[in-house]
């Protein structure tokens, strides 16, 4: 089966479903995970932010989301995301299927390796080779401009950037800004699920609006884009899913082989 977490401005994605109240060990997951079909292929839909986006970026329970997923048979998890700019030809619309991440966050609750056991799983490549290819491939099918590769560098919010910090990311060569990948990718790649990113662009960070013609970030117009892009994103996801077939040996579901200090 596969996952898809759906990101501001995508609540729902399934017609026909089942809702799988699914308890964790770390407590409740922001929504029931949906089971439906695309194609004659399972899927399981959660909105991160839950059903009314009741939850902000920094007290989404990631951890729950995430273990739900696998707990309802989940292998391989598509997770897209509205995402700031850092680059002018990163222009609000186009696709991101980002193949590294930053992580600027504090404080959130990011492994399901407390002890006593000591795990260290290699970030060195957190997105699934395989999921972006798909991903990739479909958006050019479907005319939808799209960039291959991009590193997203994670916010903590639920506040933009300042100028300075936008600035910084920028000369950091990194290309979009976001709130939620981290630790999402991550937690994913713990229990050795496949998981891939699509950053829609709804606006240019605070660091470019200096620029002509560029407005600074607002909740509002980044809100208006995304839902401008709202059904390029379901037709990328409703052609894109039924193709990604079952999770192959790869580094994904290898995560922990070498990770256990025994």
């Amino acid at each position: 089966m596969i996952g898809v977490f759906g990101g501001s401005g995508l609540y729902h994605l399934l017609g026909d479903h089942e809702e799988l109240a699914i308890a964790t060990p770390y407590g409740d997951p922001s929504a029931p995970v949906r089971v439906g079909a695309l194609d004659g292929i399972r899927v399981a839909f959660m909105p991160r932010h839950g059903d009314a986006h009741d939850l902000p970026p920094h007290r989404v329970n990631y951890r729950a989301n995430v273990w739900a997923m696998r707990e309802a048979g989940v292998r391989r998890i598509v997770g897209p995301s509205a995402c700031g700019s850092l680059r002018r030809e990163l222009a609000p619309g186009t696709f991101v299927v980002t193949d590294q991440f930053v992580d600027r966050t504090h404080g959130r609750l990011d492994t399901f390796y407390d002890g006593p056991q000591t795990t260290h799983v290699s970030a060195a490549d957190p997105y699934c080779p395989g999921l972006r290819r798909t991903l990739v491939e479909v958006a050019g099918e479907l005319d939808i401009p799209v960039v291959d590769g991009g590193t997203v560098v994670v916010v903590q919010g639920p506040r933009f950037s300042t100028r300075a910090e936008s600035r910084w990311f920028a000369a950091s060569g990194w290309d979009v800004v976001n709130m939620t990948q981290y630790p999402e990718a991550w937690l994913a790649r713990e229990l050795e699920l496949c998981y891939a990113n699509v950053s829609l662009v709804t606006d240019y960070d605070v660091g470019l609006a200096d620029d002509p013609g560029v407005e600074p970030v607002s909740a509002e117009g980044a809100f208006r884009v995304f839902s401008q892009n709202l059904d390029r994103l379901r037709a990328l996801l409703f052609r894109a899913v039924p193709r990604v077939g079952p999770q192959p040996d790869d580094i994904c579901a290898k995560a922990r082989e070498s990770a256990v200090v025994l």
